[in-house]
């Protein structure tokens, strides 16, 4: 099989199982197990995998720049949006999480709804600054453009010094096998640091992340309240989440 038959074979297994094991596709193919590392390592560079040990998972899209992410499911994205707002009762603290997926949380908070809520994301705290009710904490450090949050040893140790009643944070990748990721160590980090200050966290992902990973975990399933997703419920993916125990939100 030439290199690029080989691609087109491994691209459509990916698509069609969620998984790649590189000892099961080699003995399939009857080729070296070297010779499906080596495509998985170019499909990688492409962005159309994310290596794994013994093989590869599907990538997140959602790892391009903030500004492009604005353009990926923007419906699916409100309807977590909507969701999660619905979280947030009246005098409560939340740790809000940066991202498109949270800006379109802080637009969705009632004018009416009386709360506090703590964020690293510049473009979090722009959102709110006119929320006639919401008191707003903004965590400084230094800014990761990519994601327009605060990252580092100074923003780490800010969100050591606050807790919340609930979290609502945002990933790239959300895979039964890999857990929650997302693209930079940095930003894991302190998305650990903010989930670690909240009583609940709630993880929002639209339905393109589902499925998918990126390099860097964030959290295991067991730290985590809950998963909010438009994805659809009788997808399998979501059926193994479910099976893991983990408590599926529909957004609808």
């Amino acid at each position: 099989m030439l290199a690029a038959e080989r691609r087109e074979h491994l691209l459509a297994l990916l698509a069609r199982t969620g998984k790649i094991v590189a000892k099961d596709v080699a003995a399939d193919l009857g080729i070296s197990e070297d010779s499906v590392r080596r495509d998985l390592r170019d499909l990688a560079a492409e962005g159309l995998c994310q290596r794994v040990y013994g093989g590869a998972l599907p990538a997140s899209p959602a790892v391009v720049g903030y500004d492009a992410r604005q353009a990926v499911a923007p419906d699916g994205k409100r309807k977590v949006a909507s969701a999660a707002a619905a979280l947030v009762r009246p005098g409560c603290s939340v740790i809000l999480d940066g991202g498109t997926t949270a800006l379109a949380v802080a637009r969705a908070l009632p004018d009416d709804l009386a709360c506090t809520v703590i964020t690293h994301s510049p473009t979090i705290a722009s959102a709110l600054i006119n929320h006639p009710r919401a008191d707003l904490f903004l965590l400084g450090g230094r800014v990761f453009k990519h994601s327009a949050v605060t990252c580092g040893a100074a923003a780490v140790e800010a969100a050591q010094n606050v807790s919340a009643d609930l979290c609502l944070l945002g990933v790239t990748g959300v895979h039964p096998e890999a857990g929650l990721t997302t693209g930079d160590a940095d930003e894991a980090a302190m998305k650990r640091a903010l989930s670690a200050r909240a009583a609940d966290t709630y993880i929002l992902a639209s339905s393109e992340k589902i499925g998918t990973a990126s390099q860097y975990r964030v959290l295991p399933w067991e730290k985590v309240t809950g998963l909010i997703t438009d994805a659809d419920p009788h997808d399998a993916v979501v059926g193994q989440l479910a099976a893991l125990g983990v408590q599926v939100l529909p957004a609808t």
